[in-house]
Protein backbone atom coordinates (compact mmCIF):
# COMPACT_ATOMS: atom_id res chain seq x y z
CA UNK A 1 0.00 0.00 0.00
CA UNK A 2 1.74 2.96 -0.89
CA UNK A 3 1.09 6.85 0.48
CA UNK A 4 0.07 7.83 -2.72
CA UNK A 5 -2.55 5.54 -3.59
CA UNK A 6 -4.44 6.11 -0.23
CA UNK A 7 -7.56 7.61 -1.36
CA UNK A 8 -9.95 7.56 1.48
CA UNK A 9 -13.57 9.47 1.53
CA UNK A 10 -14.28 12.49 3.02
CA UNK A 11 -16.01 11.80 6.35
CA UNK A 12 -19.38 13.99 7.48
CA UNK A 13 -19.20 14.84 10.97
CA UNK A 14 -22.10 12.90 13.04
CA UNK A 15 -24.09 16.19 12.48
CA UNK A 16 -23.95 16.32 8.59
CA UNK A 17 -25.19 12.96 8.73
CA UNK A 18 -27.96 13.84 10.26
CA UNK A 19 -28.91 16.81 8.29
CA UNK A 20 -28.17 14.72 5.40
CA UNK A 21 -30.55 11.62 6.03
CA UNK A 22 -33.35 14.08 7.59
CA UNK A 23 -33.42 16.41 4.70
CA UNK A 24 -33.62 13.96 1.98
CA UNK A 25 -37.02 11.92 4.27
CA UNK A 26 -38.25 15.43 4.69
CA UNK A 27 -38.82 15.65 0.54
CA UNK A 28 -40.54 12.36 0.34
CA UNK A 29 -44.42 12.18 -0.09
CA UNK A 30 -46.73 9.59 -0.95
CA UNK A 31 -49.79 9.15 -2.17
CA UNK A 32 -52.27 6.02 -1.23
CA UNK A 33 -55.50 4.27 -2.03
CA UNK A 34 -57.12 6.86 0.85
CA UNK A 35 -55.21 9.00 3.43
CA UNK A 36 -54.33 6.23 6.14
CA UNK A 37 -52.17 4.64 3.09
CA UNK A 38 -50.86 7.64 1.88
CA UNK A 39 -49.53 8.40 5.72
CA UNK A 40 -48.51 4.93 5.43
CA UNK A 41 -46.64 4.66 2.38
CA UNK A 42 -45.09 8.20 3.30
CA UNK A 43 -43.72 6.92 6.88
CA UNK A 44 -42.62 4.02 5.12
CA UNK A 45 -40.15 5.62 2.22
CA UNK A 46 -38.57 7.86 5.10
CA UNK A 47 -37.59 5.37 7.62
CA UNK A 48 -36.26 3.38 4.49
CA UNK A 49 -34.93 6.32 2.81
CA UNK A 50 -33.32 7.82 5.63
CA UNK A 51 -32.18 4.90 7.21
CA UNK A 52 -30.38 3.49 3.46
CA UNK A 53 -28.23 6.97 3.52
CA UNK A 54 -27.03 6.14 6.60
CA UNK A 55 -25.99 2.58 6.23
CA UNK A 56 -24.55 3.04 3.04
CA UNK A 57 -22.54 5.90 3.87
CA UNK A 58 -21.36 4.33 6.86
CA UNK A 59 -20.92 1.26 5.20
CA UNK A 60 -18.74 2.72 2.18
CA UNK A 61 -16.50 4.39 5.12
CA UNK A 62 -15.54 0.85 6.07
CA UNK A 63 -15.43 -0.20 2.91
CA UNK A 64 -13.22 2.48 1.36
CA UNK A 65 -10.89 3.10 4.38
CA UNK A 66 -7.56 1.18 3.61
CA UNK A 67 -7.69 -2.41 5.79
CA UNK A 68 -4.51 -1.66 7.68
CA UNK A 69 -2.80 -4.89 9.93
CA UNK A 70 0.22 -4.25 12.13
CA UNK A 71 3.30 -6.55 10.64
CA UNK A 72 6.64 -5.97 8.94
CA UNK A 73 5.85 -3.53 6.79
CA UNK A 74 6.72 0.22 5.69
CA UNK A 75 3.64 1.74 5.81
CA UNK A 76 1.41 -0.49 8.82
CA UNK A 77 4.40 0.95 10.93
CA UNK A 78 3.85 4.34 9.54
CA UNK A 79 0.08 4.44 10.31
CA UNK A 80 0.30 3.14 13.28
CA UNK A 81 2.32 5.84 14.33
CA UNK A 82 0.57 8.99 12.44
CA UNK A 83 -2.44 8.03 13.58
CA UNK A 84 -2.70 4.59 15.66
CA UNK A 85 -3.90 1.50 14.28
CA UNK A 86 -5.47 0.24 17.66
CA UNK A 87 -7.39 3.64 17.38
CA UNK A 88 -8.38 3.22 14.21
CA UNK A 89 -9.83 -0.22 13.62
CA UNK A 90 -11.57 0.61 17.09
CA UNK A 91 -13.63 3.43 14.94
CA UNK A 92 -14.01 1.58 11.57
CA UNK A 93 -16.03 -1.32 14.22
CA UNK A 94 -17.71 1.50 15.50
CA UNK A 95 -19.33 2.44 12.31
CA UNK A 96 -19.66 -0.94 11.55
CA UNK A 97 -21.80 -1.52 14.66
CA UNK A 98 -23.50 1.44 14.10
CA UNK A 99 -24.64 0.83 10.26
CA UNK A 100 -25.98 -2.77 11.62
CA UNK A 101 -28.08 -1.65 14.40
CA UNK A 102 -29.17 0.65 12.50
CA UNK A 103 -30.42 -1.47 9.90
CA UNK A 104 -31.97 -3.44 13.00
CA UNK A 105 -33.83 -0.26 14.02
CA UNK A 106 -35.11 0.70 10.79
CA UNK A 107 -36.29 -2.86 9.86
CA UNK A 108 -38.28 -2.85 13.18
CA UNK A 109 -39.80 -0.08 12.51
CA UNK A 110 -40.75 -0.65 9.22
CA UNK A 111 -42.38 -3.70 10.69
CA UNK A 112 -44.29 -1.45 13.58
CA UNK A 113 -45.50 0.84 10.73
CA UNK A 114 -46.66 -1.95 7.97
CA UNK A 115 -48.51 -3.70 10.61
CA UNK A 116 -50.56 -1.14 12.25
CA UNK A 117 -53.94 1.34 11.26
CA UNK A 118 -53.46 3.52 13.86
CA UNK A 119 -52.48 7.02 12.43
CA UNK A 120 -50.74 7.94 15.85
CA UNK A 121 -48.77 4.58 15.66
CA UNK A 122 -47.60 5.55 12.49
CA UNK A 123 -46.29 8.45 13.07
CA UNK A 124 -44.68 7.85 16.53
CA UNK A 125 -42.82 4.48 14.79
CA UNK A 126 -41.41 7.13 12.25
CA UNK A 127 -40.22 9.50 14.77
CA UNK A 128 -38.76 6.71 17.09
CA UNK A 129 -37.16 5.42 14.67
CA UNK A 130 -35.24 9.03 13.88
CA UNK A 131 -34.54 9.47 17.54
CA UNK A 132 -33.72 6.22 17.98
CA UNK A 133 -30.77 6.46 14.85
CA UNK A 134 -30.05 10.18 16.13
CA UNK A 135 -28.75 8.44 19.42
CA UNK A 136 -26.38 5.67 17.24
CA UNK A 137 -25.24 7.93 15.41
CA UNK A 138 -24.34 10.34 17.85
CA UNK A 139 -22.63 7.87 19.86
CA UNK A 140 -20.22 7.50 16.80
CA UNK A 141 -19.96 11.17 16.62
CA UNK A 142 -15.95 10.91 17.96
CA UNK A 143 -15.00 8.29 15.77
CA UNK A 144 -16.34 9.77 12.16
CA UNK A 145 -14.30 12.82 13.80
CA UNK A 146 -10.84 10.75 14.07
CA UNK A 147 -11.82 8.95 10.92
CA UNK A 148 -11.83 12.40 9.59
CA UNK A 149 -8.79 13.54 10.80
CA UNK A 150 -6.63 10.43 10.17
CA UNK A 151 -8.44 11.00 6.19
CA UNK A 152 -6.40 14.47 6.45
CA UNK A 153 -3.05 13.04 7.99
CA UNK A 154 -2.98 9.86 5.57
CA UNK A 155 -3.12 12.36 2.97
CA UNK A 156 -0.12 14.10 3.49
CA UNK A 157 1.91 10.61 3.95
CA UNK A 158 4.77 10.68 1.49
CA UNK A 159 4.16 8.93 -2.06
CA UNK A 160 6.32 6.11 -1.72
CA UNK A 161 5.64 2.62 -2.98
CA UNK A 162 6.40 -0.07 -0.51
CA UNK A 163 6.72 -2.58 -3.59
CA UNK A 164 9.50 -0.79 -5.57
CA UNK A 165 13.11 -1.63 -4.45
CA UNK A 166 14.20 0.75 -2.39
CA UNK A 167 18.18 2.56 -1.98
CA UNK A 168 17.99 4.53 1.31
CA UNK A 169 21.21 7.31 2.44
CA UNK A 170 22.31 7.70 5.45
CA UNK A 171 24.96 9.68 7.23
CA UNK A 172 25.62 12.98 8.91
CA UNK A 173 23.67 16.02 7.68
CA UNK A 174 25.76 17.89 4.81
CA UNK A 175 28.12 14.87 3.75
CA UNK A 176 26.61 15.24 0.32
CA UNK A 177 23.69 12.74 0.64
CA UNK A 178 20.80 14.74 -1.40
CA UNK A 179 23.52 15.58 -3.79
CA UNK A 180 24.02 11.85 -4.15
CA UNK A 181 20.29 11.42 -4.71
CA UNK A 182 20.03 14.22 -7.31
CA UNK A 183 22.88 12.86 -9.17
CA UNK A 184 21.42 9.61 -9.40
CA UNK A 185 17.67 10.76 -10.36
CA UNK A 186 16.51 10.74 -13.77
CA UNK A 187 14.94 13.64 -13.03
CA UNK A 188 13.94 16.25 -10.43
CA UNK A 189 14.02 14.85 -6.95
CA UNK A 190 10.62 15.33 -5.26
CA UNK A 191 9.99 16.85 -1.69
CA UNK A 192 7.66 14.81 0.06
CA UNK A 193 5.72 15.32 3.24
CA UNK A 194 6.87 13.49 6.39
CA UNK A 195 5.46 12.87 9.95
CA UNK A 196 8.99 13.45 12.29
CA UNK A 197 10.71 15.84 9.99
CA UNK A 198 10.15 19.40 9.34
CA UNK A 199 12.37 18.85 5.77
CA UNK A 200 10.34 16.20 4.09
CA UNK A 201 12.40 12.99 2.53
CA UNK A 202 13.81 13.65 -0.57
CA UNK A 203 12.41 10.74 -3.53
CA UNK A 204 14.40 10.06 -6.82
CA UNK A 205 13.89 7.61 -9.14
CA UNK A 206 16.69 5.71 -10.56
CA UNK A 207 16.51 4.12 -14.72
CA UNK A 208 18.10 0.80 -14.73
CA UNK A 209 16.91 -0.48 -18.58
CA UNK A 210 13.77 -1.05 -17.82
CA UNK A 211 13.68 -1.10 -14.17
CA UNK A 212 13.33 2.20 -12.07
CA UNK A 213 13.96 1.64 -8.27
CA UNK A 214 13.44 4.52 -5.50
CA UNK A 215 16.58 6.23 -4.42
CA UNK A 216 15.75 8.38 -0.89
CA UNK A 217 17.10 10.60 1.45
CA UNK A 218 15.70 10.90 5.02
CA UNK A 219 16.98 14.09 6.84
CA UNK A 220 15.92 13.96 10.24
CA UNK A 221 15.83 10.43 10.96
CA UNK A 222 19.40 8.82 9.56
CA UNK A 223 21.41 11.80 10.24
CA UNK A 224 22.65 12.04 14.16
CA UNK A 225 23.28 9.61 16.87
CA UNK A 226 20.09 7.53 18.06
CA UNK A 227 20.74 8.17 21.46
CA UNK A 228 19.22 11.94 20.55
CA UNK A 229 15.90 10.49 18.95
CA UNK A 230 12.82 10.21 21.25
CA UNK A 231 10.73 7.43 21.49
CA UNK A 232 8.44 7.94 18.16
CA UNK A 233 11.34 8.89 16.24
CA UNK A 234 13.22 5.54 17.13
CA UNK A 235 9.33 3.67 15.82
CA UNK A 236 9.87 6.20 12.66
CA UNK A 237 13.67 4.81 12.25
CA UNK A 238 12.00 1.04 12.51
CA UNK A 239 9.41 2.24 9.83
CA UNK A 240 12.14 3.04 7.34
CA UNK A 241 13.68 0.07 7.52
CA UNK A 242 10.86 -1.98 6.18
CA UNK A 243 11.14 -0.03 3.36
CA UNK A 244 14.68 -0.48 2.51
CA UNK A 245 16.14 -2.42 0.50
CA UNK A 246 19.72 -1.35 -0.08
CA UNK A 247 21.29 1.74 1.60
CA UNK A 248 24.41 3.58 1.32
CA UNK A 249 25.74 5.12 4.11
CA UNK A 250 28.13 7.84 3.16
CA UNK A 251 30.96 9.25 5.12
CA UNK A 252 32.80 12.53 4.88
CA UNK A 253 36.24 11.87 5.35
CA UNK A 254 36.91 15.69 4.81
CA UNK A 255 35.08 16.52 7.77
CA UNK A 256 34.12 19.46 5.86
CA UNK A 257 30.32 18.54 7.03
CA UNK A 258 31.16 19.53 10.76
CA UNK A 259 31.28 15.85 12.25
CA UNK A 260 34.75 14.03 13.19
CA UNK A 261 35.40 10.49 11.76
CA UNK A 262 35.12 9.12 14.76
CA UNK A 263 31.13 10.44 14.91
CA UNK A 264 30.70 9.27 11.89
CA UNK A 265 32.39 5.78 12.53
CA UNK A 266 30.05 5.55 15.48
CA UNK A 267 26.51 6.34 13.62
CA UNK A 268 27.54 4.31 10.79
CA UNK A 269 28.04 1.53 13.86
CA UNK A 270 24.45 2.35 15.29
CA UNK A 271 22.65 2.10 11.65
CA UNK A 272 24.09 -1.30 11.07
CA UNK A 273 22.40 -2.45 14.43
CA UNK A 274 19.51 -0.84 13.37
CA UNK A 275 19.30 -2.28 10.40
CA UNK A 276 19.91 -5.78 10.58
CA UNK A 277 19.52 -7.71 7.36
CA UNK A 278 19.52 -5.05 5.18
CA UNK A 279 22.92 -4.46 2.70
CA UNK A 280 25.00 -1.52 3.69
CA UNK A 281 27.37 -0.20 1.44
CA UNK A 282 29.82 2.46 2.69
CA UNK A 283 30.87 5.08 0.67
CA UNK A 284 33.32 8.34 1.24
CA UNK A 285 31.95 11.68 -0.63
CA UNK A 286 33.94 14.71 -1.58
CA UNK A 287 36.42 12.72 -3.10
CA UNK A 288 37.25 15.98 -5.40
CA UNK A 289 38.18 17.39 -1.77
CA UNK A 290 39.93 14.51 -0.41
CA UNK A 291 40.49 10.86 -1.53
CA UNK A 292 41.95 8.75 0.73
CA UNK A 293 42.02 5.81 -1.36
CA UNK A 294 40.89 3.26 0.97
CA UNK A 295 38.72 0.19 0.54
CA UNK A 296 35.70 2.08 0.84
CA UNK A 297 34.11 3.45 -2.98
CA UNK A 298 34.98 6.93 -3.02
CA UNK A 299 32.48 9.87 -4.97
CA UNK A 300 32.39 12.85 -5.63
CA UNK A 301 28.49 14.35 -6.39
CA UNK A 302 29.70 17.96 -7.64
CA UNK A 303 32.16 16.43 -9.90
CA UNK A 304 30.43 12.24 -10.64
CA UNK A 305 33.59 10.86 -10.19
CA UNK A 306 33.45 7.53 -8.63
CA UNK A 307 29.46 7.59 -8.79
CA UNK A 308 29.34 4.76 -11.48
CA UNK A 309 31.41 2.90 -9.58
CA UNK A 310 29.17 2.98 -6.38
CA UNK A 311 26.45 2.04 -8.84
CA UNK A 312 28.01 -0.69 -9.84
CA UNK A 313 27.85 -1.74 -6.17
CA UNK A 314 24.56 -0.83 -5.95
CA UNK A 315 22.09 -2.21 -8.63
CA UNK A 316 23.02 -5.93 -8.47
CA UNK A 317 21.93 -5.70 -4.97
CA UNK A 318 18.45 -3.77 -6.11
CA UNK A 319 18.11 -6.14 -8.82
CA UNK A 320 17.94 -8.74 -6.92
CA UNK A 321 15.41 -7.22 -4.29
CA UNK A 322 13.33 -6.59 -7.23
CA UNK A 323 13.35 -9.81 -8.42
CA UNK A 324 12.63 -11.06 -4.72
CA UNK A 325 9.42 -8.55 -4.53
CA UNK A 326 8.67 -10.51 -7.71
CA UNK A 327 8.80 -13.92 -6.80
CA UNK A 328 7.02 -13.45 -3.45
CA UNK A 329 4.08 -10.96 -5.24
CA UNK A 330 3.71 -14.11 -7.18
CA UNK A 331 3.19 -16.93 -4.23
CA UNK A 332 0.37 -14.37 -2.43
Amino acid sequence: MAGASLRVPTVLSADELMDKSFKRASKISKKGSDALDGRKKTALAKVTASGDIVISTLDGYVGKFPRIDKGEDFFPELIDLVIGIDRYKKALGALNWASNRIEKLKNESLREIKGTKDPKRIDGARNSFYGRMSSVIKRIGDDLLFLQESKNKLRRLPAVDPGVPTLVTAGFPNVGKSSLVARLSTAEPEIAPYPFTTKGIVIGHIKDDWRVFQVIDTPGLLDREFEDRNKIERQAVLALRYLTDVMVFILDPSESCGYSMDRQSALLDAVRGNFPGVPIIVAESKSDMLDRHGENISFSAETGEGVDALMERVLPLMRASLREKAARAEGE
